[in-house]
């Protein structure tokens, strides 16, 4: 097993299954045509068993002729039929019923009666007959007839009979039974001999679950299981390799956190200096108190937006996290978003528009909370950025797998570096944009983490005559 490859030994499993099944099946075969042929005309009766009656039972019939029609001479009739397998009916001249153990009218009128007289023909489906026998009176005119009903397919006689054919009918179906025993059987064996490699990785799966990377996998071979196992013991080593990296950008993000508690340090004194003059200053005027008063807001407002960030790219990082889907007009969601950011626009002299697209007018399952908090990610970003006078524009266009939305601004655009690492957790640019208004590094970030939650992408790009632009898009749901 060590030498021969997974696929010959599959290969060879499933030669032996076959082989074991033909083998068995045709020893079942022969038992069971064996035990047809001790049981027929005795435990069953061949398929035109019944058929082989008819001529007798004809000559019966027109021997009695007309005396069948009375039900007192039912009995010899009766009699002259060997076996349930053949049902009568005796009817008279306009095809009304008499007697018989056929109850059901099989003739429709004495015109349909007339057409089956002296015919053998099929009655309901491929394997029941209909045999007519007129019974006429001294003056040749017909007064009524009798209808034989017979089957021809191989039948039991009895409890015993019935026990036979259906051990034929499980040997008939034997190679399925056979196929699932052998695989069973067999596949079992083939499980078992590579066992061993899987139960060694499946263990060193839970060492490296455990934090545990100092094992070695003893198993050596030339086929995949052994190629598997030299694979795992590489990974192992690269996942040393790759912890030590780990461990690298969890210094990185620490340091990061402390940037970013310094950067709270300097609004919370700021704050805490203006309070204390305010408290301190019994007769301050108006005009400094309120000049006071307008620092403190803005820092505090500082502070805020950086732990919202914060607790924005903690909440997008959450996997799996469900989505609250809501039929919504694309359209009037995108322009009450518009509507929303004019009056910031307004104050910063820039100018906010939704280009048109028949495709975005109609209902969609949008989650909009998550869509509220891209966009007011990403206008607040370009209105940080866009320069009075000048533009934003919001667009998006639907398909039959994706919506695709697009903002973008004529500000000064993304540097080579931003389109590269603009996403990423904690960067924050060019030096001149890490202070001002509370500028955390997690804004793209959290955009990245919650359109992905969308089941899309983001892309960043500069327009050809100046400013930004982020494409991002979500699957139809």
């Amino acid at each position: 097993m060590k030498k021969q490859s997974l696929v010959g030994g599959f290969r060879m499993t499933v030669t032996w299954i076959a082989a074991a099944s033909i083998v068995a099946t045709l020893i079942t075969w022969s038992l069971a045509a064996a035990l047809y042929l001790m049981e027929q005309n005795r435990g069953i009766y061949p398929a035109n068993y019944y058929e082989l009656q008819i001529p007798s039972i004809d000559q019966y019939v027109r021997g009695e002729n007309t005396r069948l029609l009375s039900q007192e001479n039912e009995m010899g009739l009766k009699n002259s039929i060997e076996g349930d397998g053949i049902s009568y009916q005796v009817v008279d001249s306009s095809a009304a019923v008499l007697y018989g153990t056929n109850t059901d009218p099989i003739f429709s009128s004495e015109a349909d009666l007339i057409n089956h007289l002296n015919t053998t023909e099929v009655y309901s489906d491929k394997n029941t007959y209909l045999h007519v026998i007129p019974l006429t009176g001294e003056d040749g005119k017909m007064e009524g007839a009798v209808a034989l009903v017979y089957e021809v397919k191989i039948s039991a006689s009895g409890s015993g009979g019935r026990w036979v054919l259906g051990v034929i009918a499980v040997a008939l179906f034997s190679p399925v039974l056979y196929i699932i025993l052998f695989t069973m059987l067999f596949s079992k064996q083939f499980i078992k001999r590579i066992n061993r490699p899987l139960q060694l990785l499946m263990e060193a799966a839970g060492k490296i679950k455990d934090k545990d990377l100092d094992f070695e996998i003893h198993y050596y071979s030339e086929n995949e299981l052994g190629k598997l196992c030299t694979a795992f013991s590489e990974m192992q080593e690269e996942l040393k390799t790759s912890l030590s990296t780990q461990w690298e950008m969890e210094r990185e993000r620490v340091e990061m956190v402390e940037a970013l508690a310094h950067d709270l340090k300097t609004p919370i004194s700021i704050v805490l200096a203006y309070t204390e003059s305010l408290l301190d200053s019994k007769n301050m005027n108006p005009e400094r108190s309120q000049r006071y008063l307008s620092v403190i807001e803005e820092n505090a407002q500082k502070c805020s937006n950086l732990v919202q960030q914060m607790q924005a790219a903690s909440e997008s990082e959450q996997a799996g996290k469900k989505l609250e889907l809501t039929e919504v007009d694309l359209y009037e969601f995108l322009s009450r978003k518009v509507k929303h950011y004019e009056l910031q626009a307004k104050e910063k002299a820039v100018s906010i528009e939704l280009c048109d697209d028949a495709s975005i007018y109609g209902a969609y399952s949008l989650d909009t909370d998550k869509l509220d908090r891209i966009f007011d990610n990403l206008v607040s970003n370009s209105l940080r950025y866009t320069p009075a006078n000048g533009k934003i524009l919001i667009s998006a266009s639907a398909d039959q797998k994706a919506i695709t939305y697009r903002v973008c601004d004529t500000g000064c655009g993304f540097s080579k570096r931003d389109l590269e690492r603009a996403t990423e957790r904690f960067y924050r640019g060019d030096e001149a944009r890490q202070s001002g208004e509370g500028h955390s590094g997690l804004g793209l970030y959290t955009l990245k983490q919650l359109v992905h939650q969308l089941g899309g992408r983001v892309e960043l790009s500069n327009r050809k005559d100046g400013g930004a632009c982020v494409q991002f898009s979500q699957k139809i749901f």
